[in-house]
């Protein structure tokens, strides 16, 4: 991650930009949209300095490591997933649990993979005590 900070400056005019989801003092989110169109630009030959530029952004204020890194990292994660590699994931995985009440079936599934788990803790457990036993044996 880049060293650079932003400043309160560099912040407001960095959110005007319709390609940023959002900035902080630290980072920039960009929007899925522009990931993509950056992608397709650097595949029909523009370099990474020239596509922000065309997009509006400001170079002195994003820093050009960060424009690097950004292009960098979404060329490889477009090459690994395609298109949803460049798709902000944070918004499907917040990190909540559910609230919602579950189904028998759900909850007969967990209740199911539950007991798998500690039958497999269990197995394991024996094995390392007899392990134990034959050392102890052998002295």
């Amino acid at each position: 991650m880049s060293k650079k900070l932003f400043t309160t400056y560099e912040q407001k005019l960095l959110k005007k930009n319709p390609y940023v989801k959002s900035v902080s003092e630290k980072g920039i989110t960009y929007t899925d949209e522009f990931k993509a169109l950056a992608i397709k630009e650097y595949e029909a030959g523009k370099g990474p300095k020239r596509i922000f530029e065309d997009a509006g952004f400001d170079i002195e204020a994003v820093g050009m490591e960060r424009v690097h890194s950004s292009l960098k990292r979404w060329k490889i994660a477009y090459q690994t997933n395609g298109a949803s590699g460049l798709e902000d994931s944070r918004k499907y995985h917040s990190g909540r649990p559910l609230e919602r009440e579950l189904s028998l079936e759900e909850k007969y599934a967990r209740l199911e993979a539950q007991n798998a788990l500690l039958k497999a803790e269990n197995e394991l457990l024996k094995k390392i005590d007899l392990a134990e036993r034959m050392l102890r044996k052998k002295k």
